[in-house]
């Protein structure tokens, strides 16, 4: 179906309430055909490896491919593949057997994720933990006295309980529990601890009551633990106006989005999956590049070449910009500056505000910025050149950026932001501007970088102070990997550097940046800690002053 034949079926008799011109009321009904098909029941919410994602992927690449922009992704395609380490899973090889009778996986007993594989075989009595036998472990106690402790951590529970259980030399581990404390204990995918020394299985509450009937029974005990891990595969969608240029600008969005919360990141907690279309967050911004690359492959200016990408798993860590950084089509050394969209929809028709982000990463852009001189918003500027979207990739290149956003909303990352409530008119505006900057941009000459302070990475703890790095939040091993480092920071001054793996802050083990927020959140300025970090081969450990 061609381009106008899907414009008709968008025009309504109302729809321009207001003046626009011909082509700017085209770019608003195209702008809102892109947004209702990517925020479409249809495509399931667009989680990152999904089918509902590689709908959208599809949809893009169709759209490069109609307006003639060259495929820059892998072998002369518009897809830049790549993997999403999704945590850990549990290998269909675990198996545990009680006097012979065999233990439902998952529903009846599962592997703890942090246990290495391996097999055991023996004799255990809960009552009794002896040498050289596995041991059954009941929970109940500790789990009953620390049942009002805000602070108590079952994970430590357990890694110190089995610790003890190879110190006093048992084979292996497996946990259950008596009481309801820990009937809503299930496997952590997302777990990244250290692994254990011996294998480590626990026993659900439906496990136990079905086959262990008495703490002072014994129980001939078969285990094998199998953990592998969960691969997600993914796509960046790419395509290129090719200007025989020497300097490229890039422009970029990212499509994934949140499917039905499966991966925590929901703002609604509890109740039945609901699909999350993620209009604003980030149909929005994909449709507005869409129609960007449709606009200067449609126009006489030469002066650079504009690569276009649609980045994935942006709603997971950034993964796909950071791959593409990692990985670029074409040479990085040759890219000017990068333009960021995410969450352009939402213009307030009262304000008419939005922010530009990065706007401190060159002294050029406040000429560049300034020459557009027709503009139907104010601007509130932020000079940072990080935050949560797909722009941080490459400042981290030492790239100017600039990132365009509409404001958060009460249906962020929640099943209600819909197409319906997107001011397309407001997208509209914005597609202009940046367009109109881009053209009149005919200097052909490279922007100076400037570095800019750090946003802090969003997180559900509340901390007052920074160590000053930039996770690398692509990283699945143990620990937080350190992306870059702020200068006149704590961890710039300490000696701490990027590449360098943060294990631990004070007493307080980072697994995962999660875990380092909230360890982060245990300290207050001027207090005085140390870091852990891994570097290389060797383990350092260096004096944090916040």
């Amino acid at each position: 179906m061609t381009r106008l034949i899907l414009l008709a079926l968008f025009i309504t008799p109302s729809a321009f309430a207001q003046k626009q011109s011909k082509a700017d009321k085209e770019l608003t009904q195209y702008l809102k055909q892109h947004v209702y098909f990517l925020a479409s029941d249809e495509l399931k919410g667009r989680r990152a490896g999904d089918a509902g994602e590689e709908k959208a992927a599809e949809y893009i690449a169709s759209k490069f491919k109609e307006f003639g922009l060259s495929p820059k992704g892998d072998q002369n395609t518009y897809f830049q593949s790549f993997t999403i380490n999704d945590g850990k899973g549990i290998d269909p090889a675990s198996k545990l057997t009680l006097n012979g009778a065999p233990l439902v996986p998952e529903k009846e007993f599962f592997p703890l994720p942090f246990s290495p594989s391996g097999k055991l075989s023996g004799e255990a009595t809960p009552d009794l933990h002896e040498n050289g036998q596995p041991w059954l472990f009941d929970l109940a106690e500790p789990m009953e006295e620390n049942k009002t402790n805000p602070h108590f951590d079952v994970a430590n529970l357990l890694t110190e309980k089995t610790k003890l259980a190879k110190e006093k030399g048992a084979p292996g581990i497996i946990f259950y529990c008596t009481s309801a404390a820990m009937d809503a204990y299930r496997f952590d995918s997302k777990d990244r601890s250290e692994p254990a020394p011996i294998p480590v299985a626990f026993i659900t509450r439906e496990g136990t009551t079905k086959h262990l009937k008495a703490n002072d029974a014994a129980y001939r005990i078969e285990l094998q633990t199998a953990i592998a891990p969960k691969i997600r595969r993914s796509k960046n969608v790419v395509g290129l106006i090719d200007n025989q240029a020497p300097l490229t600008v890039v422009i970029g969005a990212h499509f994934d989005h949140l499917g039905f919360g499966e991966d925590g990141n929901s703002m609604i907690r509890g109740g039945a999956p609901e699909i999350h279309n993620g209009a604003d967050d980030n149909a929005s911004g994909t449709s507005a590049m869409t129609e960007l690359s449709a606009a200067l492959k449609g126009k006489k200016f030469k002066h650079y070449n504009y690569l276009f990408i649609a980045f994935s798993a942006e709603e997971l860590g950034l993964n796909g910009s950071k791959y593409f950084t990692e990985h670029p089509t074409l040479p990085l050394a040759s890219v000017n500056y990068m333009i960021n969209m995410d969450m352009v929809g939402r213009m307030n028709d009262s304000t008419k505000t939005i922010t530009i982000g990065g706007y401190g990463t060159s002294p050029s852009w406040s000429q560049l910025l300034g020459s557009v001189k027709k503009r139907e918003f104010s601007v509130k500027y932020d000079s940072s050149g990080t935050g949560p979207s797909d722009h941080t990739s490459f400042y981290r290149k030492d790239i100017p950026v600039l990132f365009f956003f509409t404001g958060l909303h009460t249906d962020y990352h929640k099943p209600t932001d819909d197409a319906d409530k997107i001011n397309y008119k407001g997208m509209t505006y914005i597609v202009r501007f940046i367009q109109h900057m881009i053209e009149n941009d005919k200097s052909a000459q490279r922007l100076t970088f400037t570095k800019t302070r750090e946003q802090q990475a969003t997180t559900s703890a509340r901390f007052s102070v920074s160590m000053g790095i930039m996770p690398d939040y692509s990283y699945g091993g143990n620990g937080v990997r350190v992306d870059g480092v702020t200068d006149n920071r704590p961890a710039k001054k300490a000696g701490i550097a990027a590449g360098d793996i943060v294990k631990q802050l004070g007493e307080h083990k980072t697994s995962s940046v999660e875990a380092y927020m909230q360890a982060l959140s245990k300290f207050k300025k001027g207090d005085k800690t140390t870091c852990v970090v891994v570097r290389g081969e060797k383990e350092l450990s260096f004096e944090i002053i916040f």
